[in-house]
């Protein structure tokens, strides 16, 4: 149990840190409140038509899309760093992974997910 003692100390330091300073700027910090503090700021314009509108659930799938291929590319970054180390078996694995990344690239191009209408 000895082993984890930095650890602790450290976690104990990095919380203590965090509420001092967060206690600090409660207790030190400027408030200001009023009508114009309290309003909701988007641009700087007044606000035209109505503030709370629906978005189609396509703009959230499209989003989904891109969040999960732009994950899925961030593994090729350790690969091309390691690739002359991890030789030909290294190769075939990733052209496996990029296989499978362009099958279900071509799914979402047959399913039509990223079309705007």
């Amino acid at each position: 149990m000895i082993e984890y003692l930095p650890i602790l100390v450290t976690m104990v330091f990095a919380i203590g840190i965090a509420v001092l300073i967060v206690g600090a700027s409660h207790i030190l910090g400027h408030r200001i409140s009023g009508k114009v503090k309290l309003a909701p700021y988007e641009c700087g314009m007044p606000t035209i038509g109505p503030t709370k509108m629906k978005i189609r659930i396509r703009y959230y799938i499209v989003a989904m899309l891109f969040l999960i291929f732009d994950i899925e590319i961030m593994f090729l970054y350790p690969w091309a760093v390691m690739a002359d180390s991890l030789g030909l078996f290294g190769f075939g694995e990733m052209l496996l992974f990029v296989l499978i990344l362009l099958v279900g690239y071509v799914y979402v191009l047959k399913k039509g997910a990223l079309e705007w209408e």
